[in-house]
């Protein structure tokens, strides 16, 4: 092989390797950080107060879908959300929360999320749902900024019937009552009954629902019972477990008797009281509970969420082929990602951060920044309740179409090629095969001497 053809493949070599070192690719991807936001909740089913945590987690996804993901949390050693009743399996609670955004983009993301709950009973914790989740398609580029907003918190009651039992702490006995366990024989709820021979001893049942039954015993010699609902006598005449359905006294022992049920009620808190009138024997045995007919999330149950201090922000940039900016009145031409395009989200909070230049338009990596709350004057130094680091994350590529080409989705070269290292890369192969060809000359030479 002679010299040159020598030198001319050490010079090939190095301008391959000059063009490995200089490619680089563009693989779609995603952008990601998060914040936590601390709320309280008052009302309803928080009662004298819940706080919850919720990270918001905002994403951007290869085919321009943009998400927003809450996970919820109870305060580490706080109070939790509570049952107002008795209620069969399959009540649900309900968070709706709203995620603000502005910049590229203005208007509401709405992420909600809903968790069944077993039978409960007054008081019960409730669970939270693991997440919530809303999203929407993005059709420009830009700056967009996410911020978390109001929570709500609903709770629908499951539909059907709950008997609770005579020994439930919902129930409260004045003095005179007794717990009596009963033989199996006599067929009592649970096998036992509260039993009082006390004239005006009182038991009284708080519960929530929409109808009511009282559930005893039928027996000979039995007192005269005064059944009241919500402090108001309803019974007249009096209810009479001396004697059977139609009037005749007793002649043996009838148990799980429902001796008197309520008309249907409006949804809510109820209280109902049976008082014995007389020095006889009277037996509690149960209560059965009815909810029926409730079509939404009643609003005596519902909690509302402020937030505590200033969560900050996300502001995740996103590369496209002609950056937009907001109109002057600081709205969208195109429609808002999801919500009423006439509400208006909150403004984007003043800090004293900067933000780093504006990449949009290269098509290479996004940037997602966490902006910190800001506490005083502008001048202040921000306080934070979430990350603070800057973070880099492969954005989704936006389809950009070379002037003049076919529309391939695929995006045109960079202007900003790097002439200078592949000419030094190529200079540097070429001298690899000068010197080659120096060191095979004097080693040939070497072979003659």
């Amino acid at each position: 092989m002679s010299r040159w053809r020598m030198a001319l493949i050490a010079l090939s070599v190095g301008v391959a390797t000059s063009a490995a070192l200089v490619a680089t690719s563009s693989i779609p991807g995603q952008a990601e950080a998060s914040l936590v936001a601390n709320y309280t909740c008052t009302g309803g089913i928080a009662g004298a107060g819940v706080d919850l945590e919720a990270r918001m987690t905002p994403q951007i996804e290869a085919g321009g879908l943009m998400s927003v993901r809450w996970d919820m949390s109870y305060k580490t050693g706080g109070r939790q959300f509570g049952s107002p009743g008795f209620f069969p399996p399959g009540s649900s609670l309900d968070l709706d929360g709203t995620v603000d955004i502005s910049g590229a983009w203005n208007g509401r993301l709405l992420p909600r999320g809903s968790k069944d709950q077993p039978e409960l009973v007054p008081g019960e914790y409730l669970e939270l749902p693991e997440g919530l989740s809303d999203q929407g398609s993005i059709k420009r580029s830009g700056k967009i900024r996410f911020k978390p907003g109001a929570l709500v918190v609903r709770f629908t009651p499951a539909e059907g019937e709950v008997t609770v039992n005579n020994h439930r702490p919902a129930i409260t006995y004045s003095p005179g009552w007794s717990l009596e366990h009963t033989e199996e024989e006599y067929g009592d709820h649970l096998y036992d009954v509260h039993k009082t021979s006390t004239q005006n001893a009182k038991a009284a049942l708080d519960f929530t629902g929409t109808k009511v039954a009282y559930i005893g015993r039928r027996a000979p010699g039995l007192g005269a019972i005064q059944v009241k609902l919500d402090g108001k006598s309803i019974t007249d005449p009096l209810v009479e477990p001396g004697k059977d359905r139609s009037g005749t006294p007793m002649t043996g022992t009838e148990s799980q008797e429902v001796l008197w049920e309520s008309p249907q009620l409006a949804y809510g808190p109820h209280t109902l009281e049976v008082i014995n009138t007389e020095a006889k024997d009277a037996y509690v045995d149960a209560f059965k509970v009815t909810i029926s007919d409730v079509p939404e999330p009643p609003t005596y149950n519902e909690a509302t969420c402020t937030l505590q201090g200033d969560p900050g922000a996300i502001d995740i940039n996103i590369p496209g082929s002609t950056p937009t900016s907001p109109t002057p009145s600081g709205t969208s031409t195109d429609d808002p990602p999801t919500g009423d395009p006439s509400e208006t989200p909150s403004s984007m909070p003043t800090t004293s951060n900067t933000t780093p230049d504006d990449r949009s338009g290269d098509g290479g990596l996004g940037r997602v920044i966490v902006v910190p709350s800001a506490t005083g004057t502008a001048s202040a130094t921000p306080k934070t309740t979430g990350p603070t680091a800057t973070k880099y994350y492969k954005a989704p590529q936006v389809a950009r179409t070379p002037k003049g080409g076919v529309d391939t989705g695929e995006a045109p070269e960079r202007e900003d090629r790097p002439y200078g290292l592949m000419a030094a890369l190529v200079m540097s192969g070429a001298g690899g095969g000068l010197l080659l060809r120096r060191r095979r000359a004097a080693h040939a030479g070497g072979v003659h001497r």
